[in-house]
């Protein structure tokens, strides 16, 4: 005897493969994550955050062990571009011990982001 409720929950796994599918190429490209990236200004900017911006553009020195190290972009929140092109910087935080979750990401083409969560959300700053 057929089972129809087993073909049918066979069509519906496949839909769903295919929506995760393409969900995961959206994000895999950037295309999704990208969209969400906002602006602020450097004044608007935490006076730590102006301060580390401020040090990247003269070139040091630096706070932190880590500072300067390559940001991979694992998370494809930011424009996709060959590795190497990212570096990140710690922004201190006040009361918290350790690097914490704020960070500036630097392009090679003097663009600067920033970050208050650990990469997970983005703001791209401007003058």
């Amino acid at each position: 005897m057929a089972r129809p409720r087993a073909a049918s929950a066979g069509k519906t796994g496949g839909v769903i493969r295919l929506i995760a599918w393409v969900l995961a190429l959206g994000f895999a490209s950037g295309a999704l994550a990208f969209a969400e990236i906002g602006t602020i200004r450097v004044a608007e900017l935490p006076l730590e955050a102006q301060a580390t911006l401020q040090r990247i553009r003269d070139g040091g020195p630096h706070a932190y062990g880590k500072d300067g190290s390559v940001f991979a972009n694992r998370e494809y929140r930011l424009p996709e571009r060959v590795r190497g092109y990212y570096r990140e910087y710690t922004v201190a935080t006040p009361g918290v011990r350790g690097r914490g979750a704020r960070r500036i990401v630097a392009g090679c083409d003097d663009e600067f982001y920033y970050t208050k969560n650990h990469y997970r959300r983005f703001l791209r700053i401007i003058e």
